[in-house]
């Protein structure tokens, strides 16, 4: 790069696509997440079912897939070969119906047995860029399908998506996968996700002979954990041929088989997330594991009076307390950092009632581990004093741009 070149204004870039960010979302009245700690569960079914029942009820919805490694929404509805079209830099999402766009990785690989290789970064960056750069339009809804478990997708969409209406929690009755799929709850009570039910699906085999339902696996599993958990149970949907029969062929088996038991079940299941007033939200019950809306208690990593680049590598972490509700810095603390080893200062925030830490970089583990401790991390913020960085996180002007992280 010549003297004469000026380099790029990251602070700058950061707050642009914070922006970009807020206002494409902001054209989205409910964004849903369809999650599960277990593969096999039929997490894509339910999404794509979701969609078309939204649909259905007269809503624009969109249906964007971040399973990157293994997309199956474009199989599921009949869309593979489909080529995506841009307008600049915005990507257009494929028509599934005049209701429903989709938007998924599988659009844009060559080859749908291609291999997806990327560590956490890279997955974070792209989800970012699907929120911020496809022209989704006004909606009613966005479904979006996770690959199992609460790793770097879920983590990404909990923090750029702060505001979502919830996510759906979905499993089968065997223990093996309840064990898992309460992860998935637990991971969305820390990151304040509101957990708006859980679905129990493959409950039951319908006999192709007699229709009578047979439990293949169990029953009742789904509902009993969702009561433990304190969390709303959405109903149950039986294991059905002909649901393996729609998704092969790409056909929403909620429309093509409006009149089985299984559909039937499905869309009973649904209906507390159906908004035929788009003027409202969903009636439904929200859990939350505690209000976290009024008062927080924010950590900054600092060095020589402005963020750290790494968490890890600070002077002093700067506490403060902010009342949420009237923009307020309450008090502010400063204290320095236990010795760095890994997993100490999750723990150690913890211990000190931090709920949130704002950061330039962490890596996709440490970011999981303050999860875990019931953290919310929010990453690639601009160096600057943490005074400035508080009073733009409260006004909602806070850039977080690209995960400056290191290691």
């Amino acid at each position: 790069m010549s003297n004469n070149q000026k380099k790029p204004d990251k602070k700058l870039q950061a707050f642009t696509e914070s922006k970009e960010l807020k206002e494409r979302m902001g054209h989205i009245k409910n964004k849903i997440l369809i999650l599960s700690g277990k593969g096999g569960v039929g997490k894509s079914t339910v999404a794509a079912n979701v969609c078309v029942a939204l649909a259905q009820e007269g809503n624009k919805v969109g249906l964007l897939d971040v399973d990157f490694h293994g997309p199956s929404i474009p199989a599921l509805l009949d869309l593979e070969g489909q080529q995506l079209k841009a307008d600049g830099r915005t990507l257009i999402p494929v028509d599934f119906t005049e209701n429903i766009k989709v938007m998924s990785l599988g659009f844009l690989l060559q080859n749908s047995n291609d291999a997806v290789i990327w560590r956490g970064p890279m997955k974070t960056n792209v989800i970012k860029q699907l929120l911020t750069d496809v022209k989704w339009g006004d909606l009613g809804y966005l479904v979006i399908d996770f690959p199992p478990g609460t790793g770097d997708e879920p983590l990404s969409i909990a923090q750029f998506i702060p505001d979502s209406t919830g996510a759906i929690i979905v499993t089968t009755p065997q223990n093996l996968s309840l064990i898992d799929v309460r992860k998935s709850i637990n991971f969305c009570k820390k990151v304040n996700v509101p957990v708006l039910g859980v679905i129990e699906n493959m409950s039951g085999l319908v006999c192709p002979n007699c229709k009578t339902i047979i439990n293949v696996f169990k029953t009742g599993g789904g509902e009993t954990m969702a009561k433990e958990m304190g969390v709303t149970f959405l109903g149950r949907i039986p294991i059905d041929p002909l649901i393996v029969e729609a998704s092969d062929s790409g056909k929403p088996f909620v429309h093509y088989y409006s009149e089985t038991e299984a559909a039937k079940a499905f869309k009973k299941a649904i209906r507390p997330l159906l908004n035929t007033d788009n003027e409202s939200k969903p009636e439904i019950v929200i859990h939350k594991e505690e209000d976290k809306t009024k008062a927080l208690r924010i950590a900054i990593p600092v060095v020589e009076g402005h963020l750290s680049a790494h968490f890890g590598h600070c002077e002093e972490f700067a506490i403060y307390n902010v009342d949420i509700e009237n923009k307020k810095i309450v008090s502010q603390e400063s204290t320095p950092p236990p010795p760095h080893e890994p997993g100490v200062l999750p723990a150690w925030l913890s211990e000190k009632g931090v709920n949130m830490i704002i950061a330039g970089g962490m890596g996709s583990r440490a970011q999981q581990i303050f999860v875990e401790e019931g953290i919310q991390v929010v990453v690639g913020t601009p160096a600057e004093g943490s005074d400035e960085i508080i009073r733009a996180y409260l006004n909602g002007t806070l850039a977080s741009g690209e995960n400056i992280c290191d290691h």
